[in-house]
């Protein structure tokens, strides 16, 4: 199958300050965030993505402008409901600080299969709709552009873990073992016989390895050779003087340019920093 790229937004200013945004309009990276996200950008400059699909919240479309300014192709830019933030009903605008000491908070640190947010949705009810959209549309993806195609995701933290999670055969209740830094990149790989997870929750490291990967293998016994050096030949334009971050203020890189108007929900506001994510906020 193909390889996606799954990608969690970059800091916003609810990570930064503690606050559970939920699915809160307004939500921004902050600046910190916008380095984060030119920094992936530049990481994935190397890789010819034939889309970049977002969630429809704005922190997402600010991460995915940045990604798309630096492609020299032109990938397709889907809104994705099916990976927009979880509900967390009540929950929504909270700060962790005090959600802490609520008595669903030990559930959806140690069972977060039985975890349901008070007028949200269920952990379980996130992991199967975010699963499912991210299986549709890598289906998709290789019946239009072949077996090694590659393709990134934009998404948010717990999003990303439930996905990995699934990928990795783990049962939910087990997914707060995975960790999902604001702008890290997560590689799946599915197969026709299993999912294969390259890599998770990195920030740093050449992935021009990626633009041609390789069709389904078998996995290979002790380990295998691994992936070529990296070399030098990406694009020429992909470095941080033409594209700093300072030059790409919140208010002119969302996505929305590249998406088509009638895939954007109107009614779907932003979200940032899930409730396991505490330690990052």
């Amino acid at each position: 199958m193909a390889t996606v790229i799954l990608v969690r937004h970059g800091r916003t200013t609810a990570n930064a300050s503690g606050v559970l945004a939920g699915r809160t309009a307004g939500i921004r990276l902050d600046e910190t965030g916008r380095k984060q996200a030119q920094r992936t950008a530049e990481r994935l400059a190397v890789v010819p993505l034939v889309a970049v699909v977002s969630s429809p919240l704005e922190r997402c479309r600010q991460t995915s402008r940045f990604i798309l300014d630096l492609q020299s192709g032109a990938p397709a830019t889907p809104i994705e409901k099916g990976i927009t933030e979880c509900d967390y009903g009540e929950w929504q605008g909270r700060k962790l600080s005090e959600l802490s000491k609520e008595k669903l908070w030990s559930v959806v640190q140690g069972q977060p299969s039985a975890a349901v947010f008070p007028g949200g949705e269920s952990l379980a009810a996130m992991q199967a709709r975010a699963v499912s959209a991210i299986r549709r549309f890598d289906a998709q993806v290789e019946a239009e552009h072949g077996p090694t195609a590659v393709w990134a995701a934009v998404s948010h933290g717990d999003i990303i873990k439930s996905i990995v999670a699934d990928a990795l055969g783990m049962h939910l209740d087990l997914f707060q073992r995975i960790n999902v830094g604001p702008a890290s990149i997560s590689i799946v790989r599915y197969g026709a016989s299993r999912p294969e997870v390259i890599a998770t929750n990195t920030d740093s490291g050449d992935l021009s390895w990626l633009r041609a990967p390789s069709a389904e293998t078998a996995a290979d016994v002790g380990g295998g050779a691994g992936h070529p050096e990296p070399d030098d030949s990406g694009p020429a334009d992909s470095g941080a003087d033409d594209h700093g971050p300072t030059d790409h203020g919140p208010a002119d890189h969302g996505p929305a340019d590249h998406a088509p108007a009638e895939t954007e929900p109107t009614d779907v506001a932003s979200a940032d920093t899930a409730p396991t994510d505490s330690a990052r906020a």
